[in-house]
């Protein structure tokens, strides 16, 4: 009988998992992947999320792999309609940190094997779970067979279709919004340093973020859904919308995707509860569901600690919990659906006076404040 079983185990599940050892709870993370994934889709780090992490003392690990962005560029037709400096932010974090996905794992993996060898536990694949009342029972499967594992609570963190959230028979209202993207890393051979640029144009928004090692990242709204994007396809996208060269030969991934939101009905239900993606999807553009993740874990587990290690009746925290956190995503949500709106494609007699505008609401002191917090999530 574990104290927790943590279902999923990407960055949210394994930072969840990490408070919850730290809290000294009997806990183990089940994941069916076999091997760490070397795709990274989520890289932006916001300032919460930053203090956050520190709660589990990883914060720093992050920075010294990470790039610092401290500006995000507007830019249109070769000239730049207006910067947002995050440098005005209020505490120590006034970036948003651009770190890899895969490098963000494997600094939680190693963190949490240093510490808590044994918890994660992979190629194991969560069939079903039941609610028995005072446990829940999961049945697993791996190479060896099927079994079954006890735990006094379910943590959910096994993304946006979680079967999980399913067993609960939790809902989840679905979104979705007419814009597709295709995004792709390459050798930086810009001179933007460490700035993000938005490029606001005719046929749609492009994207382009720092990384580490010398490489940046480009994401490019299109039409319609991409099946096969190709490198060659998307340098010719960047080339053609913003004049600015990328070499296809230095590609190193590669993705497409639409775009939909989920928001559950509930992130409670009996002795099952959801965080990340499974609780609340939201458009990667603006990059806030992982790290709406990681705050949901650091306000649950507290909670959970309560309850099952001290014995606490903590049902009037787990409702404003659960109230936060919905609350919270539904802003994230609307903040995703203001930033895809002001990406789509806009004839250039609309989009230059539009651009005009921006650029003036972002010299004015007291809407560039809000800008910023708001990109950050602050």
């Amino acid at each position: 009988m574990h104290d927790v079983i943590v279902v999923g185990g990407g960055p949210v599940g394994l930072y969840t998992a990490l408070l919850l050892r730290q809290a000294g709870l009997d806990a183990v993370v089940l994941e069916r992947r076999t091997e760490r994934s070397s795709h990274s889709r989520a890289i932006g780090i916001h300032p919460p999320a930053l203090r956050a992490l520190a709660t589990g003392g990883i914060a720093d690990d992050l920075r010294a792999r990470g790039v610092r962005i401290r500006d995000g560029i507007a830019r249109s037709a070769g000239r730049d309609v207006g910067t947002i400096s995050f440098a005005a932010l209020p505490g120590e974090e006034r970036y948003v940190l651009a770190v890899p996905q895969a490098v963000t794992e494997e600094i939680l993996e190693r963190r949490l094997e240093d510490g808590f060898p044994g918890t994660l536990r992979r190629g194991v694949a969560v069939v079903t779970t039941h609610d028995a009342g005072d446990h829940v029972l999961a049945v697993t499967r791996e190479q060896g067979g099927d079994a079954a594992l006890q735990a006094r609570l379910v943590i959910a963190a096994d993304g946006a279709r979680s079967s999980i959230r399913d067993d609960a028979g939790i809902r989840a209202s679905s979104r979705r919004y007419p814009d597709c993207y295709v995004m792709g890393d390459f050798l930086d051979a810009t001179d933007d340093g460490d700035d993000a640029v938005l490029y606001l144009e005719t046929g749609g928004i492009v994207e382009s973020f720092p990384l580490p090692g010398g490489i940046r990242r480009w994401v490019v709204r299109v039409g319609s859904p991409e099946e096969r994007p190709t490198a060659v396809g998307l340098t010719q996208l960047i080339r053609e919308r913003t004049g600015v060269g990328v070499d296809p030969a230095t590609n190193s991934m590669l993705s497409a995707f639409e775009v939909r939101s989920r928001l559950a009905r509930r992130v409670v239900a009996g002795r099952v509860v959801l965080v990340g993606d499974a609780a609340h999807e939201v458009s990667p553009i603006g990059g806030q569901g992982m790290n709406l993740g990681w705050l949901d874990a650091v306000e649950l587990v507290p909670i959970i600690a309560a309850s099952l290690r001290d014995g606490q009746d903590v049902a009037v925290r787990l409702a404003r919990y659960e109230k936060d956190r919905r609350a919270q995503a539904a802003l994230a949500r609307r903040k995703a659906s203001i930033n895809m709106a002001l990406g789509r494609p806009l004839p250039g007699p609309i989009l230059r006076p539009r651009n005009a505008l921006l650029g003036a609401l972002i010299r004015n002191d007291a809407v560039h404040a809000g800008v910023a917090r708001a990109f950050t999530m602050q």
